[in-house]
């Protein structure tokens, strides 16, 4: 990667930023699927300066709880202390470069390196090495400059977050206008979500852009051939000239993150004439995804009125928080005509040019009874789990976008297409904010998760 005299970036073979990202036809260089140079510049660029994923506060409930999370290539301990603060830090030990937990999860009031044995607490700081008295930790850096390195910690609805942008925005501000569709879905009740089970985790050999940028990009059009055995097996209504409801709706893209928000009355057969209840009725009848009839009274107390309407009639169901984080909060229509939800989480973790790691966890409302927590859990595994029905037609995609990319011709002639584009449209009372784009779900918020791609790399 060669830095010019004007600041811009070009890689080596000459090509800058702007001539993998042309913004003036909306077409993206195939190249960018399978560049090694590129990669290196994203794992510092954006990975090392964007907030990232690490997991959710009930996988460490309890003091001196750790578990191990990458960011980019590198590796977090993101450790709970005894005070219940949760912290995150390099999972390098600065003594000799050894990784100082070597499992991904446990318990301890100390991490220690087994190559040297130097100690540190749940917060990174160094405790000490053996021998102490003959100083192997040496006497040119103070005990106070020898801790793992740390990131910054925040959590938003139960989720936890880190950068290594110490002086960068907020989370609060690095979300923005998405806020106002997040907390429909992560602080909506008294005790918020918990996790049902670690993630689950696939290898798949493909580069991480070509996931992220389908599913945290918000692409919806795929449904229509990809998933077509969801509308031919009856999961969904089928459109009278045959296209999927599910197409239609309103997306919104806000600092490249994106949510999709999809009319209930289109989608299910059961949900038909739900239009003439009442919002209570609705409530009642078909409660949100996760949200069963005994906790719909707590929905008033978290979200202002307009979310609850939305909530019940335009649900968040599918959509992503820039740069690799993909959630899911669908239906699940049951044989015994009831509806419960599937709640999910994916993140593309990468893993070279040509690899990634495809991280699933599933969700429910802490306050769920436990048999619905089961049937949800088996919805989301069948459905949005790694060996699901719907993320096997996705992860069978991916790999043949890296592949094409490998080709000198490839590389160098062809492009991603993102103009099937109508523009912003904001329905007329609309209350949330973001690019809001109503109507047959079209390339316009894949092209703003590019978009925000190009300003996270850019020096």
């Amino acid at each position: 990667m060669n830095i010019a005299a004007n600041g811009i970036r070009h890689l080596s073979d000459g090509r800058s930023l702007d001539d993998l990202i042309k913004r003036d036809t909306r077409e993206v260089s195939l190249a960018v699927m399978n560049d090694a140079e590129l990669y290196e510049w994203e794992l510092q660029q954006l990975f090392g300066r964007c907030w990232n994923l690490m997991g959710h506060e009930s996988e460490i409930p309890e003091p001196n709880d750790y578990m191990v999370r990458p960011i980019g290539e590198d590796e977090l301990i993101i450790a709970r202390d005894r005070k219940g603060e949760i912290h995150a830090s390099l999972n390098v030990c600065p003594h000799r470069g050894m990784r100082v937990a070597l499992g991904e999860e446990g318990n301890s009031p100390v991490h220690k390196c087994i190559y040297h044995g130097w100690a540190f607490r749940p917060n990174g700081d160094f405790v000490g090495a053996p021998a102490e008295k003959e100083k192997m930790h040496g006497t040119i850096r103070d005990k106070s400059e020898l801790g793992l390195k740390k990131a910054r910690v925040a959590l938003y609805g139960g989720l936890i977050f880190a950068t290594w942008e110490h002086d960068g925005p907020s989370l609060e501000d690095y979300l923005g206008d998405f806020r106002f569709y997040l907390d429909m879905l992560w602080n909506r009740t008294d005790r918020g979500t918990e996790v049902l089970g670690p993630p689950q985790k696939v290898l798949i050999n493909c580069n991480w852009k070509s996931a992220a940028e389908q599913a945290a990009g918000g692409d919806g059009f795929h449904t229509i051939s990809l998933h077509r055995w969801l509308i031919d097996a009856g999961l969904f209504v089928n459109a009278e000239d045959g296209t999927p409801p599910a197409m239609y709706g309103v997306n919104v893209s806000a600092n490249g993150h994106v949510v999709r928000c999809i009319p209930v009355d289109m989608t299910f057969a059961r949900a038909k004439g739900a239009g003439k209840m009442s919002l209570e009725e609705r409530l009642q009848e078909l409660p949100p995804p996760g949200i069963t009839p005994e906790l719909v009274p707590q929905l008033s107390k978290h979200l202002s009125d307009d979310q609850i309407r939305l909530l019940v009639e335009k649900a968040p169901q599918v959509g992503g928080i820039f740069p690799n984080v993909n959630f899911l909060f669908v239906y699940a229509p049951q044989s015994d005509g009831t509806m419960l939800g599937a709640m999910g989480i994916h993140i593309i973790v990468p893993r070279g040019v040509d690899k990634c790691e495809f991280w699933t966890w599933m969700f429910a409302e802490k306050d769920c009874p436990e048999p619905i927590k089961e049937k949800m859990l088996r919805n989301a595994v069948q459905q949005i789990g790694s060996s699901g029905l719907i993320e096997q037609d996705d992860t069978d995609t991916w790999p043949h976008i890296t592949r094409s990319a490998r080709g000198a011709i490839g590389r160098r002639d062809l492009t991603l297409k993102y103009q099937a584009t109508d523009g912003e449209n904001k329905p007329e009372g609309w209350p949330g904010g973001g690019h809001v784009f109503e109507g047959f779900a079209k390339d316009d918020t894949q092209w703003y998760w590019w978009l925000a791609y190009r300003d996270a790399m850019l020096p």
